[in-house]
């Protein structure tokens, strides 16, 4: 395994024993906000502390077995409170994960194009239980409108189920799921077109520099009123969960596995002190996505341009 042996102006000697795999592995699920930030973790790893990253694809259930046995590294950004079964079991009980307290905040909700929202009237997520409305996304002529509640493997997916059910949309609505690069695309579609879309929307997302997008409004968030279970928790999760009122405020944590503090202290160190906040994440997924910026060029610029946080990051 390759350890550094000195560290120079940015350069590092490093004495290479063998290794059949990278010294750091970082998993990547399918958003691009994610996806960015591992591109300019694996960059600054590299040029800074002279190891070899590599990025695997995985979902996050996959990323979280993987920081456990020790087959990956970190998570760039896991969604909470979405992902707190996960954080409880690794964080929690197991111990053999750890995670970044600079949480980047995030809103989650449901969203109407503002045309469609102004020229109908809808502004509330109780608009999507009028049946007349719900027939106005109604695309394939089957009766019921289509509303997009994210891309599969996604918690929050399974949320927008409970949540469709708890406020009764899900009887007029057929609730799609699709990868997020194919819903957004059928949003510009539907917006060039001037046709009606309404579907799950967060930030931080290029989406809202793109789109006029109206958020419906939703009773606030009530903990008493969130009773949310996963697949992983109940095979009747969808039954038994209730959740008829708006997210509670969301944070991007970076999580890793805490065998990389005695492993590599510097690794360690850098992924406990990086910190990004919500404008930032938004234009990484606007970079890659409409842009169309390759994710590892655009880190290497992003990384240069942002040498001096880069290196408070590595900062004890």
């Amino acid at each position: 395994m390759k350890k550094i042996a000195t560290l120079l102006g940015g350069a590092s000697a490093v004495i290479a024993g063998p290794a059949l795999a990278a010294d750091i592995v970082i998993g990547v699920p399918n958003w691009p906000s994610v996806n960015a930030t591992a591109h300019i973790l694996k960059v600054a790893i590299e040029q800074n502390l002279g190891l070899e990253v590599e990025l695997q694809n995985g979902t996050n259930p996959i990323v979280f077995e993987a920081m456990d046995s020790g087959a990956m590294h970190v998570h760039p950004e896991v969604w909470m409170p979405n992902q707190q079964n996960l954080h409880d079991t690794y964080v929690k009980d197991k111990g053999t994960v750890t995670f970044n307290a600079n949480g980047v905040e995030a809103f989650q909700g449901m969203c109407v194009d503002k045309a469609t929202a102004e020229a109908h009237g809808i502004t509330s997520i109780e608009d999507l239980t009028n049946p007349d409305n719900a027939a106005l996304f109604d695309s394939n002529g089957d009766g019921q409108g289509e509303l997009w509640i994210g891309a599969p493997g996604w918690a929050s997916t399974n949320i927008e189920k409970i949540r469709a059910k708890s406020y009764g949309y899900d009887q007029v609505f057929e609730l799609t799921e699709i990868d997020e690069t194919v819903a957004y695309a059928n949003l510009d579609n539907a917006i060039k077109a001037g046709e009606p879309w309404v579907g799950f929307c967060y930030t931080p997302h290029y989406v809202f520099a793109l789109h006029d997008m109206q958020i419906l409004e939703e009773p606030a968030y009530d903990a008493a009123k969130w009773n949310v279970l996963q697949p992983t928790d109940d095979p009747d999760w969808l039954e038994k969960s209730e959740a008829g009122v708006a997210w509670d405020l969301a944070y991007l944590h970076l999580h890793f596995a805490k065998s990389l503090e005695e492993e590599y202290p510097e690794v360690a160190t850098m992924l406990s002190n990086m910190k990004l906040d919500t404008d930032t994440v938004s234009a990484m997924t606007f970079a890659l996505v409409i842009e169309g910026q390759e994710p590892l060029a655009y880190a290497e610029e992003w990384v240069g341009a942002n040498e001096d946080a880069v290196l408070g990051w590595m900062s004890n």
